[in-house]
């Protein structure tokens, strides 16, 4: 069992929230979280659209069998998990794999560039962030992605919208949860890899854990495919590689987890991609649980001026000593820790 977790610097929150016909808040395009509500005349709701092909889908043929190579990503500071990227063969791109988006981002220079469809005559979709703001997009449908190098190539699936905001140094932002399914991942942060495998062949099983990790549900939101987790203490948190922060909490959250004091020093905030503000500050680390696994001396940070109703997160600050492993099938993620 691990006993503790490394503190690193403390980066900016994440969460970035798309919807379409939708009223959605996130925080921070780069890093991840969202929370949908329908306005009506969507039948059944985004559930369906992340179902229902695009019609560039519908002209692609999928790789038969062939599961794509492992990618190299390397971490660089508050933007995240970068990977370079190429859309429809043109590249290549820098995104960010943000496992807290709940879509796929693309900038209009990358729309433009590769020549991606975009829907017309459409209502927009609404992106927006922790601080409650938001700037409309548009929903796309780009044919293909590739990572690491040009021919490693998959069909893009799940949500994707062209919306401005994104840093000048990031051209989109990919969730695996939504880009890849149903393939499974893994996202292996100590070694900067993420490969990916076929829950249906080779499935992910409670009796996988490795000595000191464990092997948990996947928990939705009931709107995305976002990775969630039951902490014992009483509150789902949302994996999000796409936060620089550690164990994120509004005031109602710090509460329900027994975190107190609320004291610290400042630490960096959250500027997201409607051009709102969440500060922060790095407080005392915490302890919290994960099924079996107990996370002691977590990089803990207290969120101020975040949406209301804003998830608990667990950023890169707690989840780099793990490799983890997301099964989209079997709905169960598993932690194997890396890190002495």
């Amino acid at each position: 069992m691990r006993e503790s977790l490394k503190t690193a610097a403390s980066g900016v929150a994440s969460a970035l929230i798309l919807t379409l016909l939708l009223f959605a808040w996130a925080a921070s395009p780069i890093r991840g979280a969202a929370h949908f509500r329908a306005e009506g005349g969507l039948g059944g709701g985004r559930a369906e659209l992340l179902a229902a092909s695009s019609p560039a889908q519908d002209r692609t043929t999928t790789r038969a069998s062939a599961l794509p190579s492992p990618v190299r990503f390397r971490e660089s500071g508050n933007r995240g998990l970068l990977v370079r990227a190429w859309v429809n063969g043109a590249g290549p791109f820098t995104f960010a794999v943000d496992t807290g988006a709940g879509a796929t981002v693309l900038s209009p220079h990358v729309a433009g560039e590769a020549r991606v469809e975009v829907e017309s005559g459409g209502r927009a979709v609404e992106v927006g962030g922790l601080s409650g703001m938001s700037v409309g997009g548009q929903r796309a449908f780009p044919r293909d992605i590739s990572l690491g190098t040009r021919d490693n190539t998959f069909q893009a699936r799940g949500l994707a919208v062209v919306a401005p905001g994104l840093p000048s140094d990031i051209d989109g932002i990919l969730d695996p949860s939504e880009i890849f399914y149903p393939l499974g991942f893994i996202i292996d942060l100590p070694n900067g890899e993420m490969s990916f495998f076929d829950p249906r062949s080779r499935p992910l099983r409670a009796a996988d854990a490795p000595p000191g990790g464990a092997v948990v549900p996947w928990l939705t939101d009931g709107h995305s495919r976002r990775p969630f987790v039951m902490l014992a203490e009483g509150r789902r948190a949302l994996l999000d590689t796409g936060s620089g922060f550690g164990l994120a909490v509004d005031e109602s959250a710090a509460h329900a987890l027994g975190l107190i004091s609320t004291d610290g020093r400042p630490s960096a905030g959250a500027r997201d991609i409607a051009g709102g503000e969440v500060a922060a500050r790095r407080v005392r680390a915490a302890t919290v649980s994960v099924g079996p696994l107990v996370l002691r001396g977590v990089p803990t940070d207290f969120l101020q001026r975040a949406e209301k109703g804003a998830p608990v997160l667990l950023g890169r600050d707690a989840l780099r000593p793990f490799r983890m492993t997301f099964d989209p099938v079997s709905r169960l993620i598993m932690f194997d820790p890396r890190e002495d």
